[in-house]
C-alpha cells in the first residue's frame, strides 16, 4: 500500500480481514435476518427509485451555442467569439470544416463552418496526475460526459426567405445562448450559405475532409458548378480557369472532366450577331493525353452513366475530336491511345510577318529585336507571304546586304551578326511537307469540337515552344482583332487549353517571353468580350507570369507538395494547409465570383477515355 493507494487486484471474498459482504446484481447489499426469511421485501422497500436524468423528447440538433467563453459577432473576424457545446452522443460524428445552422427566434438562420474542435474539463480538476493515468490504463473507455465538447465556429452568412426564395446577406446578427445547433443538410440552404450557383458547369461534389457532404435530397451529394450564364455576371469559362497539381494529383483526370461540360451540346453562349453557339476546344497537349477525349471510357459502368445522366453532367467521347499534328523535322506522331482523326500541319514562315518574336527565341535582346523588326521586313516587302525560312536564311547570307545596312547605319554588322546567328536553328519548324495550319483554320476552329496539338513527339524543346506559342498567338490575334484575317476564330466562342502552362506563359528576361506574356495578357483582359476563355494547367503555377496569373478568376487546386506552389494560388489558409495532404481527385476550388472557398472531390471516373 502505498500513499497512492493499491493498485493491485480488488477481492470481494474473505481475505481473513473480516467478514466479506456480497453485493448483488443491482448493486445492493443483500437483506440479512428476518428480511431475508421474507423474501428481502422489506429491504426492497428502503432502496431508492432508480432516476432518468436525460430529459424528455428527442434531440433536434447537435448542440447548442454556449456563452460560457463569450458570445459575439464583430466586423473584425478575429473578434468574433461563437462556440457550440457538443452533446456526447453526436461527437463521433462532427468534423472540423462541417457547415451548420443556428436559427434566430424569427426564423432566419446563420450559416456557419466549425473551425475548430476542442475537449474541455466540465469540472474542476487535475488529470495531469499518476493516479489518473493508471486508471484510465485499466479502464475500458472514456466517460466523455465528464468532459465539454466545444466547437468553434466560423459565421459565414445569414439565411433568410425573400419573395418566396432563400436568399443570403452578411452576418449582422448575434444568435441567442442555447439555441439549439444542427447540421445543415438542405441542398439548397448549403448552397445558399456558399453562395454555390444552381446550375453551370459541373467540377465535383462539395466535401470535408475528403468526404462527400451528403443531405436528406436525391442525389444526395451537392454539386458544384461555375456560373455560365449572362443574367449574373459573365460566364466563368471566360474569365479564365487555372488548375493546379502535382504529378498524380488527378489534374488531368479533372481537367478532362470539367472540359468535357464545355463542349456539351446544349451549352451555347451568345455572339454579337445573335446567334448561340457551342464553343470550340483547342488544346495544346505536350503529354499526348487529351485525343482521348475523342473515345468513351470503357470503365465507366451503366450505373455511372445513369447516375451523371441524372445530375446533368455530361459524359461519353467527343466524336468532333480531332488531333492536329505539327510536323516537325524527322519527328513522326505514333498513337495507338485514342481513335481521334490526325491531321499533319507546319507553321509557314509567313506567319512571322506579323510576329518577329516567334524566331527570337534563342535570346535576342532589346536593341537586337529592332534590327530583326526591319530585316524581317525588308525580307517580306521582297518575296511576299510566300517566303519561307530558307528563303530568310539565304538573304541573311548576303554580304552585300550586311554591308550596306551598316554603312547606312540602319544596322550595325555587329547587331546584324547577332540577329543571324540567333534565329539559326528553325530549319525543322517552319515550312515542313504538309500543310499550313493557316489553311486548316476553318477545320483547326470548329463549334462543338476538340482540337488536340499533341507535341509530345517533338523532342527539341525550342521547336515545341514555337508550335506552341506560334498557333496560340494565332487564336488570340484573331479573337482581339477589329478586322480578322479569318472569321472563323472571332464567330465562335474559344476555350483556349494548355497544359504544362509554366513553359510557356513564364517570365523572362527576353524579348520573346516579353512579348508572349503581353499578349496573353492582353487576351485575358478581353477574353470576358471576345468569348476567348483560358484554361491553364499546371505543376508549377508560381512559375506562370503574374501579369497573365492575377486575370485568372477561378483556382481548382489538387495536390501540391511545393511550398512555393501551393503559396502562389492564394487560396484561404484554412484551404492551403490542406493542400499537401488531399488524395487523388481531392480539390479547392476558390473562385470568388462564384462562390465561398470550398472544398471539393472529383468523379471517380473520367467521363472520357483517360489513361495509357
Amino acid at each position: 500500500m502505498t500513499d497512492l493507494g493499491d493498485f493491485g487486484d480488488f477481492d470481494g471474498g474473505d481475505d481473513g480481514g473480516g467478514p466479506s459482504v456480497g453485493v448483488d446484481d443491482d448493486g445492493a447489499a443483500p437483506a440479512t435476518g428476518d428480511s431475508a426469511a421474507d423474501g428481502g421485501s422489506s429491504a426492497r422497500e428502503d432502496e431508492f427509485e432508480p432516476l432518468d436524468v436525460s430529459p424528455r423528447g428527442s434531440d433536434r440538433g447537435i448542440g447548442t451555442i454556449a456563452v460560457s467563453e463569450g458570445l459575439q459577432i464583430c466586423e473584425r473576424e478575429e473578434d468574433t467569439q461563437l462556440r457550440a457545446y457538443v452533446t456526447t452522443g453526436n461527437r463521433p460524428n462532427v468534423r472540423i470544416g462541417s457547415y451548420l445552422l443556428v436559427p434566430y427566434p424569427d426564423g432566419e438562420r446563420l450559416f456557419c463552418r466549425i473551425t475548430g474542435l476542442e475537449y474541455a474539463q466540465a469540472f474542476h480538476a487535475d488529470d495531469a496526475t499518476e493516479i489518473h493515468a493508471r486508471r484510465a490504463m485499466r479502464r475500458d473507455g472514456i466517460d466523455e460526459a465528464d468532459y465539454k465538447f466545444m466547437a468553434t465556429l466560423e459565421p459565414m452568412a445569414v439565411l433568410f426567405e425573400q419573395d418566396g426564395e432563400l436568399t443570403r446577406r452578411m452576418v449582422d446578427r448575434v444568435p441567442k445562448p442555447e439555441t439549439v445547433v444542427r447540421e445543415a443538410a438542405d441542398t439548397s440552404e448549403i448552397k445558399t450559405g456558399l453562395k454555390m450557383p444552381e446550375d453551370g458547369v459541373f467540377v465535383g461534389h462539395l466535401s470535408v475532409g475528403g468526404e462527400r457532404v451528403e443531405t436528406n435530397a436525391e442525389p444526395p451529394t451537392i454539386d458544384y458548378r461555375l456560373k455560365d450564364d449572362y443574367d449574373s455576371g459573365d460566364p466563368l469559362v471566360f474569365r479564365h480557369t487555372l488548375v493546379a497539381g502535382g504529378t498524380g494529383s488527378g489534374k488531368t483526370h479533372g481537367a478532362k472532366n470539367i472540359l468535357r461540360q464545355y463542349v456539351a451540346d446544349e451549352r451555347t453562349y451568345p455572339m454579337k450577331d445573335g446567334r448561340s453557339v457551342t464553343p470550340a476546344l483547342v488544346m495544346f497537349d505536350p503529354q499526348d493525353e487529351y485525343a482521348q477525349m475523342h473515345d468513351d471510357n470503357p470503365a465507366m459502368t451503366d450505373g455511372f452513366a445513369r447516375r451523371l445522366e441524372r445530375e446533368g453532367i455530361a459524359h461519353g467521347g467527343v466524336d468532333d475530336t480531332t488531333a492536329f499534328v505539327p510536323k516537325v523535322g524527322r519527328a513522326t506522331y505514333a498513337a495507338d491511345h485514342h481513335r481521334a482523326e490526325q491531321v499533319e500541319f507546319t507553321v509557314p514562315f509567313s506567319m512571322v510577318r506579323s510576329r518577329p518574336w516567334l524566331v527570337a527565341s534563342a535570346g535576342l535582346n532589346d536593341n537586337q529585336y529592332p534590327a530583326l523588326k526591319y530585316l524581317l521586313k525588308r525580307f517580306f516587302d521582297q518575296h511576299g507571304n510566300e517566303g519561307t525560312y530558307e528563303q530568310f536564311r539565304r538573304f541573311l547570307d548576303d554580304p552585300a546586304l550586311k554591308e550596306e545596312l551598316d554603312e547606312s547605319g540602319r544596322v550595325h554588322e555587329a547587331t546584324f551578326d547577332a540577329v543571324k546567328r540567333r534565329t539559326y536553328g528553325f530549319g525543322d519548324v517552319f515550312d515542313q511537307a504538309a500543310r499550313p495550319i493557316t489553311d486548316l483554320v476553318h477545320e483547326f476552329v470548329r463549334p462543338g469540337g476538340v482540337s488536340v496539338v499533341p507535341t509530345y513527339h517533338v523532342n527539341d524543346s525550342r521547336a515545341t515552344t514555337t508550335v506552341v506559342l506560334a498557333l496560340a498567338s494565332l487564336l488570340v490575334d484573331e479573337k482581339l482583332s477589329n478586322d480578322p484575317t479569318h472569321d472563323r476564330i472571332k464567330e465562335t466562342p474559344l476555350v483556349l487549353g494548355m497544359d504544362e502552362a509554366h513553359n510557356f506563359l513564364t517570365d523572362a528576361d527576353n524579348v520573346q517571353a516579353r512579348k508572349v506574356i503581353s499578349k496573353f495578357t492582353d487576351a485575358a483582359k478581353q477574353g470576358r468580350k471576345e468569348r476567348l476563355g483560358l484554361f491553364l494547367i499546371t505543376q508549377d503555377p508560381q512559375d506562370i507570369a503574374d501579369p497573365v496569373f492575377k486575370q485568372v478568376n477561378t483556382k481548382v487546386v489538387l495536390n501540391l507538395g511545393d511550398e512555393d506552389a501551393i503559396k502562389s494560388v492564394n487560396i484561404p489558409p484554412n484551404l492551403e494547409s490542406k493542400v499537401p495532404y488531399m488524395e487523388k481527385g481531392q480539390m479547392v476550388v476558390y473562385s470568388p465570383d462564384n462562390s465561398e472557398p470550398v472544398e471539393c472531390i472529383g468523379l471517380s471516373t473520367c467521363v472520357t477515355e483517360h489513361g495509357r
